[in-house]
């Protein structure tokens, strides 16, 4: 009897710290705070935030560097970039010296990181050595870019132009523009299909997500998908089938099917809907809601709210590490 409830009482403190190792290794949540130059972490396990980081001016965006290594914040009037640890959140440097940051993303092939200077007006396109950045070509725009998409092939960037209501395309190659193509109102978020054929834009402007056939020389607006008014930001399913669109001003989220083009679900998501992630899985999705200083985190399948968690001022950019398929 002594032997088994020793090993009994071994059994219970190994699980026990498997799960307490386990839960140490969960990815944390970051959540931007645009308006308080600061990035909540929350602890997924608890659901509590866990502590407040600062960092520069107005970050508004993140994105993981291509060895995963690092999470990077874009602190658009801070003229500089925080680098975080996306398993820890520790900070791990900053990048000064990089204008009006607003949006970024890295190309496929890891070659070129990319950013959107919303106040400044221009696109910056740098080379990548895997661990810094050096400016190759600084575009000027038309009125306010705002967010990027890099096609799977990492030949061009796509770039909306929040207030003279264009898209704009760019050649990675020769960092030049390829052309032009005016949108509905107040472009704001770019997403394009699997297989690089077309190009979804969210109208926080209108109630529609703009689709744009970029298969050719020269672009078509193709289709107005309605998804509810203040269409804004987009996120991956998962699945490669399907994406999620954040409708800021009808506080909804629909889902859009990119083989139809067709809006195949919604749920309504308070607060100000903004930037969005899926958690493995694909059940759980977070989402800021922009106007009530909270990360939201809705269930899926039930589509309903299942909890919220205070953040702070206006926040805007929200990324783990644990996600579902880009």
């Amino acid at each position: 009897m002594k032997l088994s409830s020793r090993l009994a009482a071994f059994f219970v403190a190994f699980l026990s710290a498997s799960c307490l190792h386990a839960t140490a290794q969960t990815p944390p949540i970051l959540v931007l705070n645009s308006l308080d130059a600061s990035v909540s972490v929350i602890d997924p396990a608890t659901w509590k935030e866990t502590r407040r980081i600062p960092t520069g001016k107005e970050p508004h965006h993140l994105y993981l560097t291509p060895d995963e290594k690092s999470v990077i914040i874009a602190n658009a009037l801070g003229d500089s970039l925080t680098l975080i640890d996306p398993r820890t959140a520790e900070v791990q440097r900053t990048v000064r010296g990089i204008l009006d940051p607003y949006h970024l993303r890295f190309s496929p092939d890891m070659k070129w990181f990319v950013t959107a200077a919303n106040r400044l007006n221009h696109v910056d396109i740098y080379r990548w050595d895997g661990k810094d950045m050096v400016l190759a070509r600084r575009i000027s725009t038309a009125k306010t870019p705002s967010h990027l998409w890099i096609d799977s092939k990492s030949s061009a960037v796509y770039v909306s132009m929040q207030d003279s209501d264009e898209l704009v395309a760019i050649d990675l190659a020769t960092q030049t523009q390829k052309w032009r193509i005016k949108t509905g109102p107040m472009p704001a978020d770019v997403y394009g299909t699997p297989d690089d054929r077309h190009v979804l834009v969210g109208l926080t402007g209108s109630d529609s997500v703009e689709v744009f056939d970029v298969s050719g020389k020269e672009p078509r607006s193709v289709r107005k998908i309605r998804t509810g008014d203040g269409a804004h930001a987009f996120r991956a399913a998962g699945d490669r089938r399907h994406v999620y669109v954040s409708n800021r001003v009808a506080n909804t989220i629909s889902k859009i099917d990119m083989q139809t083009f067709e809006v195949t679900g919604s749920f309504a998501a308070p607060g100000g809907p903004d930037c969005m992630d899926i958690m493995g899985g694909g059940k759980l999705l977070l989402v800021t809601s922009r106007w009530s200083r909270k990360l939201t985190v809705i269930d899926t399948e039930q589509k309903k709210v299942v909890r919220q968690i205070n953040v702070g001022k206006s926040p805007h950019g929200v990324w783990t590490l644990d996600h579902v398929p880009r």
